[in-house]
């Protein structure tokens, strides 16, 4: 009995040390073979990813579940003609010609000077612009100016702001920036509607308007015979107001596609109406320089107007004899019919006392 226990722990014995031998060179083998094949994996994956992402990147279909017209594309290559037309193209140009406009009307305020009126003022006052007119125009100034200011922190900010104040302080100037003009700009559309339909009819280029664009509006001389005849509108603001219209139209067109992005366009509409509505929208800045001009520095008693609603007779005469003659037939025609009413009036009692 005591042999047959003996004999069984050394068997016990003799597996443990077989065991405690074998397993050190399994754990040796194991984990070579299984790093091989990791290191193949790897291969395979880093090799997979490469041909997948070089796919993607060269516009290939069948890499995304977007269901959008361009679902089978992920990333557009087209695009980067876009970016390099607005980044190195248009903005550049777009700042050239503001900072242009802006100098050039500088230089006719040194070389010409204000056109000043050729007469005293007389102060008696013409009405010329009711409060509906005064405040359609002051709304439109605001929200074009606004717009137009957001819209140059988007394109140039990064530029002109960004290296200059914190992280936290640009993201926020530019978010506000991004939803003001998201959110204003279709007020544009709305008061460039009303533009229309309150002075279109006077806007109508005439044969007298010719006259005017000959002779520069009368910048070219600061005496009273160099003031080309004009109707209530002269061929000046007649042209800033279809350039405001149509190219207006064009901005607030690309703007609402830009803005709603929800009716099926691609990313070559997006891509184009963005190009457009940057064009678009610096042509009118520039157009605006020199309106702001005029009203601002370049023309006695120009602001006046829309910021009273009357002006002087002196400049009436000047810088819009037609209108003002009109104006004056007008109250001639009236006054005659009010003096005809109190002779009616007048010579009633008489009758009735005879």
């Amino acid at each position: 009995m005591f042999e047959l226990i003996k004999r069984a722990s050394l068997s016990v014995l003799s597996f443990m040390t077989a065991l405690l031998l074998t397993v050190p060179l399994l754990t040796v083998s194991v984990p070579a073979h299984a790093e091989q094949g990791k290191v193949a994996e790897r291969e395979m994956t880093q090799l997979a990813g490469t041909e997948f992402w070089q796919n993607v990147r060269a516009g290939e279909e069948g890499y995304t579940t977007s269901q959008f017209p361009e679902h089978g594309v992920l990333i557009s290559t087209p695009g980067q003609t876009w970016y390099i037309l607005k980044e190195k193209w248009m903005s550049p140009a777009g700042a050239v010609a503001i900072f242009g406009s802006i100098a050039f009307v500088t230089l006719m305020y040194i070389v010409i000077g204000p056109l000043m009126l050729s007469a005293p003022r007389t102060g008696r006052k013409v009405k010329r612009w009711s409060r509906l007119d005064r405040a359609l125009h002051w709304s439109m100034a605001f929200t074009f100016l606004t717009l137009a200011f957001s819209g140059l922190m988007l394109v140039y900010g990064k530029h002109f702001l960004k290296p200059y104040i914190p992280t936290d302080l640009w993201g926020f100037i530019i978010m506000l920036a991004k939803q003001y003009h998201n959110y204003i700009g279709p007020i544009f559309g709305v008061l460039l509607v009303c533009v229309l339909l309150k002075w279109w009819r006077k806007s109508i280029f005439k044969k007298v308007d010719f006259v005017w664009f000959m002779k520069l509006g009368g910048m070219v001389g600061k005496h009273k015979g160099s003031h080309p005849s004009a109707e209530f509108s002269n061929a000046g603001e007649k042209a800033l107001f279809w350039l405001l219209i149509i190219v207006g139209a064009v901005v607030a067109a690309s703007g609402l596609i830009l803005d709603f992005p929800i009716f099926g366009q691609t990313r070559r509409d997006m891509e184009l109406s963005n190009l457009v509505h940057m064009l678009a929208a610096l042509v009118l800045i520039c157009g605006f320089v020199f309106h702001i001009y005029i009203g601002l520095f370049g023309m006695e008693g120009a602001l006046e107007g829309m910021v009273t609603g009357e002006v002087d007779e002196t400049w009436a005469k000047e810088h819009h004899d037609l209108w003002y003659e009109e104006v004056k037939a007008e109250q001639a025609n009236q006054g005659e019919t009010v003096a005809k009413k109190d002779e009616v009036k007048g010579a009633k009692p008489n009758e009735q006392t005879s």
